[in-house]
């Protein structure tokens, strides 16, 4: 069958795969997505599309297989054993820039072929080429049917529909005429056809061939009919293929005697394909129609067969063995391939197909075993990386009443252990302390004891009781300890060194999170990321964050670890609060809030929320925010997230001129503060503000030089630190608290500037009140220069410009092309009300994008 309506699509596909190469020869890459409904003819238009490529050009074409649980890396790996890499079957880390480098190594056109069953390892590496594809000689072809909400997929058909120069073609049913011309002389009337078929092509497609009189009831019954004429042992063979949802290995027909006669024959029914892989149903459908054909109870005995084979083979992906085990009702392959599949998706990180098939494991598992136990742990933390905290709880109690009734100490520390991370993970720090104590003291042997000591020490220190941490960490040394333990141990001495003052724990941190990451130690790369980031913007050494988060976001995105990107993007709201990023802060406090993820990373998010709405408008959210941040200080009782949400509280009392009876025990906190280390700018920020509501009876030790300051009376020298720290909205209201009239003016202008509308607004009040007279006039719409509208992508544009890179070198750098980085530029100066790049270059250490 031809391509009937599909010039239109035709066309545009052909286009973005020729552009790719500009006139004056450079490159810039297109993504094309193909979307239709099975049988809608996206296969065959992308290959009519192909058929006449410009010379130079190759095709790599990977498709995702229609497995129970999808295999991790599936289509990436591939493609890298076309291109001879077979590197990618060891781990994520480092797969997505050898990918994109290998594919762009010459003129490429690459297709993704039934995108709907992708696996979420796979999308991360393609969202990693597609970031860069603007620069690259690489054409992306996406083909998918639609999929629903919380799909892997939509990540990268999101960030693929934000590109302007992306192509979204979509493949609608065939109208009553194209029926009438695939039907050719068929006798079959193309109206009742329609109607049968909804328009779909390939079932249009099968009645043409249907060479029996009438028509077939069903699609089945056409494809059936091709059948037609073969021996019982041919439909086997043919049922035997249809068994692989990919395509039929070739290494395999000599176990299933399967000779070149019998392919012959198979192959005259038209069914049949040849794939790099094997031998492959034309389509997916004509495979479904022959595997419902197979009679009851069949299946599991032909599964059982290609199983059987498999194992003789010797070498076939655990993922396929499993689909195969599952359907041959066989528990005991299943749970032994299950379980490996789930080893290599946690190596890879692919931890959302690492629950699934541990999650199919366990299914086969009747008894509360060892075995089972040990799989729940598994499962319990796989769950807990995804941010499936709940799940993850259920888990973990069902191992622990297993390993009770084994009395098993071992394991029973080691489930008290994972149950204390996940409490600590769900904002629940008594409960996480409980367990932890109880790993520590169930008479473990050294392994899991190492482990529940790690976790108590970091405990302590996450309340930044410093000294019991240490102390931990140092009776561990002296015993027997695990990699991880001792890893974990140096990550919680590191930070806790970091939170005392020692800057130079930065690169302790930074080597030991490489070297579990190094390690496949996820969770502990990841975590010690998670707590340099949070450190330093607590002590507000925000570039330093900023550099962090920058690097270790995408890791977390690349490695398939929900829970601790959450807390990342958390922190980095926090960061864009202090630097004045508005939009970006609400951008990223929304990401994390919109999870529903972890409660631990919903904090900070929920305070910088609550300051947005007081500080810009946007009274009905304040306080449903500032609500949830103060039940999750209380959960979690630590100084940090305290001290925080008062001040916020004591923000929202200043906006709103009147007290706040939340903050009735203040001084008594600030009073135990002042003895807990590394809180000096948590409780500096609070006594503050409690003095700019007139609270002044509050004894002060040591603070960072900005709060002390204002607290001295020397607002303009407060501004002025604040500003060199790259804190614009706390040097604007240092100065609006000033007793010199023309520094306070200078804050409300400041103010102004930053686009914070009701906080200028009450400080306009506040100066009135006062009977300051000479204040600044109100600033027109869209006159402030200042990041507050920049989005996160427009802020890495800019920073790129304050830098002085041109247009290309801007490109190169974000791997978009250069017409695209034009456009970037244009709007990072609209936003700012600047008219050149040189305004942007002079300006960058007042914006905070040095």
């Amino acid at each position: 069958m031809g391509l009937f309506e599909r010039a239109s699509q035709l066309d545009e596909l052909a286009e973005a795969v020729r552009r790719i190469r500009a006139t004056d020869g450079s490159w810039s890459g297109a993504v094309v997505t193909v979307a239709g409904d099975a049988g809608a003819g996206k296969t065959s238009l992308i290959g009519a599309a192909l058929a006449d490529l410009p010379a130079g050009m190759r095709v790599l074409r990977a498709g995702c297989d229609p497995l129970t649980t999808p295999r991790p890396l599936g289509p990436i790996r591939d493609v890298q054993q076309m291109l001879g890499d077979t590197t990618a079957a060891e781990s994520l880390l480092g797969v997505e820039a050898r990918f994109t480098a290998d594919v762009a190594a010459v003129p490429t056109v690459l297709v993704i072929d039934d995108a709907q069953w992708i696996d979420a390892a796979s999308v991360e590496v393609l969202r990693f080429l597609l970031r860069r594809i603007e620069s690259l000689p690489v054409a992306l072809v996406i083909a998918h049917r639609e999929v629903p909400l919380g799909h892997d997929l939509l990540a990268l058909l999101g960030d693929s529909a934000r590109m302007d120069s992306a192509v979204r073609l979509s493949l609608p049913p065939l109208s009553a005429d194209a029926v009438r011309q695939v039907l050719g002389e068929h006798k079959a009337d193309p109206e009742r056809v329609l109607a049968l078929t909804g328009g779909n092509p390939f079932f249009v497609a099968e009645i043409a061939r249907h060479r029996g009189e009438g028509l077939p009831r069903t699609v089945r019954d056409a494809v059936i009919s091709s059948t037609t004429g073969l021996t019982s042992d041919e439909l086997e063979a043919l049922q035997l293929i249809a068994t692989a949802p990919d395509a039929f290995d070739d290494r395999l027909l000599p176990y299933m005697d399967i000779d070149v006669p019998t392919l012959r024959r198979l192959e005259a029914t038209g069914l049949l394909v040849r794939s790099r892989g094997g031998i492959a149903f034309r389509h997916e459908l004509a495979r479904l129609a022959i595997v419902e054909s197979s009679g009851l109870g069949a299946a599991p005995l032909l599964h059982r067969r290609v199983l059987d084979a498999w194992e003789r083979v010797g070498t076939a992906d655990d993922a396929v063995l499993t689909h195969h085990a599952a359907a041959a009702g066989d528990p005991e392959r299943t749970l032994r391939y299950a379980a490996l599949a789930a080893e290599d998706a946690t190596r890879t990180g692919s931890h959302t197909e690492a629950v699934a098939f541990l999650t199919l494991a366990l299914a086969q598992l009747d008894s509360d075993t060892a075995e089972r136990a040990g799989l729940l742990e598994q499962l319990s933390t796989e769950q807990y990386m995804v941010s499936r905290l709940q799940a993850s709880l259920s888990s973990i109690d069902a191992a622990l009443r297993i390993r009770e009734h084994l009395n098993d100490g071992d394991g029973i520390s080691t489930a008290h252990d994972r149950r204390a991370v996940v409490e600590y993970y769900s904002a629940r720090r008594r409960e996480a302390e409980r367990h932890a104590d109880a790993a520590a003291s169930s008479g473990a042997g050294p392994d899991a004891q190492a482990s529940a000591q790690a976790t108590r020490a970091y405990l302590a220190y996450r309340r930044h009781d410093l000294e019991t941490a240490r102390g931990i960490a140092a009776a561990q040394r002296a015993a027997p300890t695990t990699d991880a333990a001792s890893l974990r141990l140096s990550i919680t001495e590191a930070a806790s060194d970091l939170v005392d003052g020692r800057t130079a724990a930065r690169e302790e941190l930074v080597r030991h999170a490489n070297s579990a990451l190094r390690r496949s130690l996820d969770e502990i790369g990841t975590t010690a990321y998670s707590n340099l980031s949070a450190l330093d913007i607590e002590h507000r050494r925000l570039s330093d964050a900023e550099a962090v988060l920058a690097e270790s976001i995408p890791l977390t995105i690349d490695r398939d670890i929900p829970v601790c990107r959450q807390w990342q993007t958390g922190m980095r709201s926090r960061l864009h609060l202090l630097r004045g990023r508005w939009a970006a802060s609400a951008e990223d406090a929304a990401a994390v809030l919109d999870d529903r993820g972890a409660p631990l990373a919903a904090a900070w998010p929920h305070i910088v929320s609550a300051q947005l709405g007081m500080r810009r408008g946007g009274a009905d959210e304040v306080d449903a925010h500032l609500a949830a941040a103060w039940a999750l200080s209380i959960e979690l009782d630590e100084a940090l997230v305290s001290l925080a949400v008062r001040s916020a509280t004591a923000e929202l009392a200043w906006h709103r001129g009147r007290p706040d009876a939340r903050l009735d025990d203040a001084e008594r906190e600030l009073a135990m503060a002042w003895k807990i280390p590394g809180t000096q700018w948590a409780a500096g920020d609070l006594r503050v503000w409690l003095a700019r509501l007139g609270r002044n009876g509050i004894g002060s030790p040591d603070l960072p030089e900005p709060y002390r300051l204002e607290l001295d009376g020397q607002h303009a020298k407060s501004a002025k630190g604040w500003r060199d720290l790259g804190v614009p909205y706390d040097a604007a209201l240092a100065a609006l608290h000033s007793s010199d009239e023309a520094t306070a003016a200078a804050g409300l202008a400041a103010l102004d500037a930053l686009d914070v509308p009701a906080t200028a607004a009450r400080a306009r009040a506040n100066l009135t009140a006062r009977g300051i007279r000479s204040l600044p006039s109100r600033p027109r719409a869209g006159t402030a220069a200042n990041p507050s509208g920049l989005t996160n992508r427009q802020l890495d544009v800019a920073r790129l410009v304050a830098r002085g890179l041109t247009n290309a070198e801007l490109a190169a750098e974000l791997y978009i092309s250069p017409k695209t980085a034009d456009h970037h530029v244009s709007a990072v100066l609209a936003k700012l009300g600047m008219a050149s790049r040189r305004d942007i270059v002079r300006s960058a250490p007042a914006l905070g994008l040095d």
